[in-house]
């Protein structure tokens, strides 16, 4: 065999290589998750812009059997407006969210990442509040890749 058809074969070979990895990697959507929590934990530190806010919660799926747990870390940059970051830990792998909000009471954050089954998922995360006291909330994540 000649140089020329070597290097043809070894293009070939690493073309070949290349699809396969392409194939294997981890995709997450398009899928709907939709479970609820139950805030065990509100914590605010400094006044504020800089002030943090951490919020920790269990989640549960819809027959109110615990699945994981999820927390949030928001920075103020403004007296009414939070960057937050989310994380949700759940049987399959971790959703992490983020993005900015006023309210905590009907949000949307992009989704950002994760692990195990949720690798490099993209998409929507809807949090809205169901009840006050005890806090417990409506989470929605909407995955598209």
């Amino acid at each position: 065999m000649n140089a020329k058809w070597r290097a043809v074969a070894a293009l070939l070979a690493v073309m070949a290589l290349c699809v396969g990895t392409a194939a294997g990697s981890a995709s997450t959507g398009p899928a709907t998750i939709r479970i609820t929590d139950r805030q065990v934990m509100d914590k605010q530190f400094g006044d504020g812009v800089g002030a943090r806010e951490v919020v920790r919660t269990i989640l549960y799926k819809p027959g109110q059997e615990s699945i994981g747990q999820g927390a949030l870390l928001c920075t103020y940059v403004s007296p009414r407006l939070r960057s937050c970051t989310g994380s949700f830990s759940l049987p399959r792998g971790v959703i992490v969210v983020s993005g900015l909000l006023t309210t905590r009471l009907l949000y949307e954050l992009a989704i950002v990442g994760g692990t195990g089954l949720y690798d490099n998922a993209r998409g929507t995360f809807t949090n809205t509040v169901l009840k006050l006291r005890p806090r417990r909330d409506l989470l929605l994540f909407r995955l598209t890749g």
